[in-house]
């Protein structure tokens, strides 16, 4: 094997290590923007609220359902790109094994660009929870006041 050759073969492994931790990373975060979601509407509905708090609130809640939106989205398959499974599985065998020989750097720039646009949305995603978890803090403490 050629220094070439192992290289593509660890840059391969290294794309896609990267987007199955950025999906493991998106999963955990989704579950807690749905725990966070459950929570505060669970909390919310049997509180009397002031007009502060429900804008508060209810801006904090739209940013983690648009966080979970986000998710989602970088999690969901592309069963449509010209890489990946549906290639596979639409070629034999043998030309499974003369695409990896022959193309393996195109497939490491597709798995790349997958990688990025994953990385992107996960980070807005949590950029959304923290902003949304600081609105709910901030409702919180509004319905705190008005309570005290």
């Amino acid at each position: 094997m050629s220094a070439l050759e192992i290289g593509l073969s660890a840059a391969h492994a290294e794309v896609k290590a990267e987007i199955a931790r950025t999906d493991s990373k998106a999963s955990l975060l989704l579950a807690f923007v749905g725990a966070l979601l459950a929570g505060a509407w669970t909390v919310a509905k049997d509180v009397p609220l002031t007009t502060p708090t429900d804008v508060a609130g209810g801006a904090g809640m739209g940013l983690l359902v648009t966080a979970a939106g986000l998710l989602l989205r970088s999690v969901r398959p592309n069963l449509g790109g010209s890489r990946g499974f549906p290639l596979w599985a639409t070629l034999t065998a043998e030309e499974i094994t003369a695409t990896l020989t022959q193309d393996q750097a195109a497939d490491i720039a597709g798995l790349s660009r997958i990688a990025v646009a994953k990385f992107t949305c996960l980070r807005r995603a949590v950029d959304l929870t923290c902003a949304g978890g600081a609105l709910l803090i901030l409702a919180a403490l509004l319905a705190a006041g008005s309570v005290a």
